[in-house]
């Protein structure tokens, strides 16, 4: 294990903001990620967990105690069964399940981050989610002091949800167990409208696993939703808010408040969310409410590519992103009586 004193983590995060870490560690082991927790656990010092730091909001004064930093590595495929390591890059790990010819992660390429965390978050694009293909993820429960293998039904995934985030203290992952398909070199069913319409099929249809792949991560691109060093569209969390999911007597009103906004008859999107649920889009909030590609005069931005990414133009603090986070969430609900959920882990601070 490497072990820094005063270490910064913006460097560890995509969107390279927050201050510095008391001490970080660097696994690269499940033994060593265990003995670091451990020893976090026993002190009874602080822990925060980083993987590809995708999904972090750290504040500018950084975190008082032990940052782990968890760079484990391991892709095994037996057949259609796939583990990978929680280190393990995510978007490489995809690559590497289309290039053996099996379907089921094929529209989550591009996702940055790494593999441990996909079943935190739930994490889903362009009509797949992970949830549809993990069979179990192995973890360190720090109750217990053991290893666990949870199943699929175990880890109670819903939208952008999982019993890992409900629970974030409890569990540190590290495999995950995948169970894909062998559809003779296509992918899945095609879900997603806008990937269906890029692919020129209908929705359900089947394409090339490389062509659904290589047509997700150009609509990612075209958002800003690649990690490029040089593109600040891309020094985000990619998207920031989570789509609001409505009980009936919720969307009525916002249908209402939009009509009362946008005039009669305009309607917003609405997609099922389970029964008495509807699901509508955050982006579409934003945009409607006055808050376009590219809004904002400061250090932090939208991005000019897509409303649901806020970025650092370069120079930004973490401040900077959180007063335009709250001035996003605000203007929403003004406009429409609807508040705004942000979808990365805050560390230190909060909207």
């Amino acid at each position: 294990m490497q072990e820094l004193h005063d270490a910064p983590l913006a460097p560890l995060t995509t969107f390279r903001l927050g201050g510095p870490a008391t001490r970080l560690i660097t696994a690269t082991t499940d033994a060593e990620v265990i003995a670091a927790v451990r020893e976090a656990d026993g002190a009874g010092t602080p822990l925060l967990l980083i993987g590809g730091g995708s999904n972090l909001v750290i504040g500018d004064k950084g975190f008082e105690g032990t940052a782990l930093r968890i760079a484990t590595d391991g892709f095994r495929l037996d057949g259609t069964e796939l583990e990978l390591a929680a280190g393990e890059v995510w978007t490489d790990a995809v690559a590497r399940t289309v290039e053996a010819g099996l379907a089921g992660v094929e529209c989550l390429a591009g996702i940055p981050g790494s593999a441990g965390a996909t079943p935190i978050q739930n994490v889903g694009a362009y009509g797949q989610e992970v949830s549809s293909t993990i069979s179990e993820v192995i973890a360190y429960d720090r109750r217990t002091q053991e290893t666990v293998t949870l199943s699929n039904a175990e880890c109670a995934f819903s939208y952008r949800h999982s019993r890992f985030k409900a629970d974030p203290e409890r569990f540190v992952v590290l495999r995950v167990r995948f169970r894909l398909e062998d559809a003779q070199g296509l992918s899945g069913p095609v879900k997603y409208a806008e990937t269906a319409r890029a692919l020129g099929v209908g929705p359900g249809d089947r394409v090339p696993l490389a062509a659904a792949r290589e047509t997700v991560l150009k609509l990612r691109a075209g958002k800003g939703m690649v990690l490029d060093p040089e593109d600040h569209d891309t020094w985000s969390a990619g998207s920031f808010f989570t789509n609001p999911i409505l009980a009936d007597e919720e969307f009525a009103a916002f249908r209402a408040r939009v009509s009362e906004r946008l005039g009669e008859g305009t309607e917003p999107p609405a997609y099922a969310a389970g029964e008495g649920h509807t699901k509508t889009s955050a982006a579409w909030l934003i945009d409607k409410a006055g808050f376009t590609k590219g809004y904002g005069t400061g250090p932090a931005r939208i991005s000019t590519k897509h409303t649901l990414a806020l970025t650092n133009r370069g120079g930004a603090t973490t401040e900077d992103l959180l007063a335009l986070a709250r001035e996003v969430v605000a203007g929403v609900r003004d406009a429409f009586g609807v508040t705004l959920v942000n979808e990365p882990v805050t560390v230190g601070v909060s909207l």
